[in-house]
């Protein structure tokens, strides 16, 4: 393998070697399913390509509920194949592909019916712990319970008393999803795909009805490159609809946004020792531990406005508020909000007008010679959908290809995790880092917390916590600038950290700190310096001054008020 560094020379040697000979497969779109693809890609012998317009998972793939689940609920829809499919992936992901980045988690729903209902939803629940079981790759998690009332209290004191009867508690499993994407592109690239964020495609090559690749725009340095491919795959999410039609094709299918709104509130705000899913009257409502915090949501709303910024307004903070406040001994206010975030779902057009009734299942489809589509899919479900696609590409490959491997691939930092894990005590030993630091790394990085280690040994500040953003290291920073292609201050704070969405601040105290820690790193002057933070506030207030709007239409245009690139 490969080094697995994506720093400013790897993304300048990768945009020329692309351009340098005909790939066999070029990925466009760097989320989930697009950083997925290029992984199969690669992994089955293919020469691989992935570029993306922004940052790896900027869109969809960064703003999910950073669930890793099997969709309780489509057991009620008796979407069976769906949940088997997703509780498979769940197991995989826990116990082979990524334990160090996905982790258990308890849910406890609350039983509001006496009799019927804990007989109703306990038989999912059972199903649901059976289903994994059979495939498998269910032993990881505890098996669910039932609780009475005063137990469930016991384990959420924050509900109210007359909230519930009595109490299911179940397990499921998290990560950090932007993290996610960028630990599968790091894999990818460690395998030889030729990987670029910032890299815009602005048309498809032809040669008459066949797709040959495409046009990029390099953002960072200006440059345009051709790059050649024998198959292309559209991976673009929500944006699906807007890539095919440069090929004058919409497609057999059409994509729909469906907006999704999650709050930040701290640890302390929610007496509790476990996760919530309360039911809507639309769909569900998760309270989601995330260390020192709770994330909450989420809304279910068809959106048509500007997909890069899906803006939350006040409506849709009242409607999270108010449903979660429903359950809650002492409600939340807006006061105890840290952040707030705003994701949109990919779903395949159905014959319903409500987003919450549309299609989570995937689609893949060979829309021109060259070029093939796939959309919709579930984050837990990437994997399946990068086998499908790559499966769709190389029909029109005049070669013989492996099958897909990726099952039994662990991506970067798996490998020797659980043997890292069991020493940390030793390693805080070591460093000198207080051993909860050390624990933070490894479920971050983990076994290439070395790497991050080597930086703090080099320089010891960098074993310093952020002024203001205490919960993250300053070699965090300068990791993801040297290591994990983070171009700019917005892809630090945002997606490698989280600071946006966990402090009160959303990132505005340590934009400075960051964006110095990065300068050395990019080879930012003191101007470049000045602007990534100028930059970076203007785009918290404009999000501050979406979330004050009533609805959608003002919202978005609040939020369009903060300029989309960094000036150079």
């Amino acid at each position: 393998m490969r080094t697995a560094t994506l720093g400013p020379e790897e993304r300048a040697a990768s945009l020329a070697a692309m351009a340098e000979r005909e790939l066999d497969l070029l990925v466009v779109g760097a989320g989930v399913v697009g950083a997925g693809t290029a992984l199969d890609a690669v992994t089955r012998g293919l020469s691989t390509g992935l570029v993306e317009a922004r940052d790896w998972a900027s869109g969809t793939s960064s703003r999910s509920s950073k669930l890793i689940h099997g969709g309780l609920r489509y057991l009620e829809m008796l979407d069976f194949a769906l949940v088997r499919e997703a509780l498979k992936e769940r197991g995989l992901l826990l116990e082979r592909l990524a334990p160090h980045l996905v982790k258990p988690v308890p849910f406890l729903y609350p039983l509001q019916h006496k009799g019927w209902e804990r007989l109703y939803a306990g038989s999912g629940v059972a199903l649901y712990d059976v289903m994994s079981m059979a495939r498998g790759h269910g032993r990881g998690l505890p098996m669910h319970r039932h609780l009475s009332r005063r137990h469930a209290l016991r384990v959420a004191p924050a509900l109210r008393k007359d909230a519930l009867v009595g109490a299911l508690q179940y397990y499921d499993a998290q990560m950090d999803d932007a993290r996610y994407v960028a630990t599968l592109v790091r894999t990818a690239a460690a395998y030889g795909a030729q990987v670029a964020n910032r890299a815009r495609v602005t048309s498809f090559l032809r040669e008459g009805e066949r797709v040959v690749g495409v046009s990029v725009q390099d953002a960072e340095g200006g440059g345009e490159y051709e790059i050649r491919a024998k198959q292309v795959v559209n991976a673009t999410g929500v944006w699906t609809d807007d890539t095919q039609s440069m090929v004058g094709e919409r497609g057999q299918f059409h994509v729909r946004a469906s907006k999704g709104v999650h709050l930040v509130v701290p640890k302390d705000r929610i007496h509790s020792t476990t996760g919530l899913i309360l039911r809507t009257e639309k769909s569900v409502l998760f309270v989601i531990p995330w260390g020192r915090h709770w994330i909450v949501g989420t809304t279910d709303t068809e959106w048509d406005l500007d997909k890069a910024h899906p803006a939350a307004s006040s409506a849709d903070i009242d409607y999270v508020l108010d449903h979660v406040n429903s359950v809650l001994a002492v409600p939340l206010t807006r006061d105890d909000v840290e952040g707030v975030y705003a994701g949109l779902r990919p779903l395949l057009a159905g014959e319903s007008d409500a987003t919450s009734k549309l299609s989570r299942e995937h689609t893949v489809a060979h829309t021109v010679p060259g070029l093939v589509v796939v959309a919709g899919g579930k984050y837990t479900t990437y994997r399946v959908m990068a086998k499908d696609a790559v499966d769709a590409a190389v029909h029109g490959l005049d070669m013989r290809v492996a099958e897909c491997v990726t099952e039994d691939i662990p991506l970067v930092g798996a490998e020797g995790y659980r043997a890292l894990w069991n020493a940390r005590a030793r390693i805080a030993e070591r460093t000198g880092l207080h051993v909860v630091r050390v624990e933070h790394l490894l479920n971050r990085f983990g076994s290439l917390t070395e790497e991050v280690l080597e930086l703090i040994a080099a320089d010891p500040t960098l074993g310093e916590p952020l002024k203001s953003a205490d919960d993250y290291l300053r070699a965090e920073v300068v990791y993801a600038a040297s290591h994990e292609g983070a171009r700019h201050l917005d892809d630090v704070l945002t997606r490698r950290t989280r600071i946006s969405i966990e402090t009160f601040d959303r990132g505005t105290r340590c934009a400075r700190e960051a964006a110095e820690l990065m300068a050395p790193v990019l080879g930012w002057d003191k101007e470049q310096i000045e602007r990534e933070v100028e930059h970076y506030n203007k785009r918290v207030e404009a999000e501050r001054e979406s979330q004050r709007q009533p609805d959608d239409l003002t919202a978005d245009a609040a939020r369009l008020g903060a300029p989309d690139i960094v000036p150079r």
